[in-house]
């Protein structure tokens, strides 16, 4: 495949994975942690803020593979 195209795929993968993923961690947020204190609210956030970055990361790494001979 070539190079461009998988960036261009690559993409728009990555702005479908931050879509659907901030969709699914807020969802799961007001569906669990309605009452929960302040702190746990940060920490399930801040959790959630870090985790897309490794799917993101294979996404990355995926695109800018030399491509084949």
């Amino acid at each position: 495949m070539p190079t461009t195209l998988r960036r261009i795929i690559g993409t728009i993968l990555l702005v479908v994975l931050v879509l659907f993923y901030a969709l699914l961690a807020v969802t799961i947020a007001s569906a669990t942690l309605g009452a929960s204190p302040w702190y746990i609210h940060l920490a399930y956030f801040f959790f959630t803020g870090f985790l897309w970055i490794l799917p993101a990361m294979w996404l990355i790494k995926w695109m800018h593979k030399p491509a084949r001979k």
